[in-house]
């Protein structure tokens, strides 16, 4: 198995991207810790990795909040000893006209799609370093590579996590750690729904015709499973993949091509 005696941590684990990632690391032999505002989700995709075999724990966490997120760094040590796999996935969308867009809106963007990762990973990473191996993997968006028309805060703090993972990416570079981000397009998890539903709202169109419009973003013509998405982490996350680094892996069949 890739990450047999390897701990990873994933916020925004209790339900898609974030929940396909834990079961998927799990399965290649990590233990894991699962974060998210969410205990009801995070206790029953605990209980379902347990009796799958693996040694799972649920850590209810705000990423947003520097003492809940040293409550995660604490816990994950008295669970697993440390983390050598960090996922930082947590993150929300919205839409809006920049005229319509609040600032208090604009301000919670940014606090979770990117305070939340510099939060998390400066809480992790000096474990990471002193053991000289770690792999740091924030999901970001194609939002983060190319802009559209309605969601500036949700682009420019997915731009922000690009940013971020490069420059990291070159401040660890000889620690032994990677830091690497995936930019997946539309993934079929309840953001998309959402999505779907705020679209359909303000357009008038059904639900069904949006679903097919946003597919039709992509070349292939589809929306992305959450398990394609986590498989990317995996790789990322595979002790082989150490001469990768920096990089944001984009997730789209094709439509940004870097």
């Amino acid at each position: 198995m890739r990450l047999s005696d390897k701990r990873a941590v994933i916020t925004g684990g209790g339900r898609g991207i974030g929940a396909a990632t834990a079961r998927l690391l799990a399965a290649e032999g990590a233990s894991v810790v699962v974060a998210a505002r969410s205990a009801g989700q995070l206790e029953e995709l605990v209980e379902e990795l347990r009796s799958a075999g693996h040694e799972a724990f649920a850590v209810p966490c705000d990423v947003t909040d520097p003492q809940q997120v040293e409550h995660l760094r604490e816990a994950t040590i008295e669970h697993l000893g440390g983390a050598d796999v960090l996922v930082n996935n947590a993150g929300i969308a919205t839409s809006a006209k920049l005229e319509d867009l609040s600032l208090e809106t604009w301000n919670h963007v940014f606090a979770v799609n990117v305070t939340g990762v510099f939060l998390c990973t400066r809480a992790f990473l000096p474990g990471m370093r002193k053991r000289r191996w770690g792999r740091v993997v924030n999901v970001a968006s194609v939002a983060g590579k190319q802009g559209a028309a309605y969601i500036s805060a949700y682009a420019a703090s997915k731009h922000a996590v690009v940013g971020f993972t490069r420059a990291l990416a070159v401040e660890v570079a000889a620690a032994g750690v990677t830091v690497n981000a995936v930019c997946p397009g539309y993934v079929d998890t309840d953001m998309t729904v959402e999505s779907v539903s705020r679209i359909a709202g303000k357009t008038g169109l059904a639900p069904e015709e949006v679903r097919k419009r946003l597919a039709g973003f992509s070349p292939q013509g589809r929306i992305y499973s959450a398990e394609e998405v986590a498989y990317q982490v995996l790789c990322l996350c595979d002790p082989r993949a150490g001469g990768v680094n920096g990089q944001s892996l984009v997730i789209d069949g094709g439509t940004v091509q870097s």
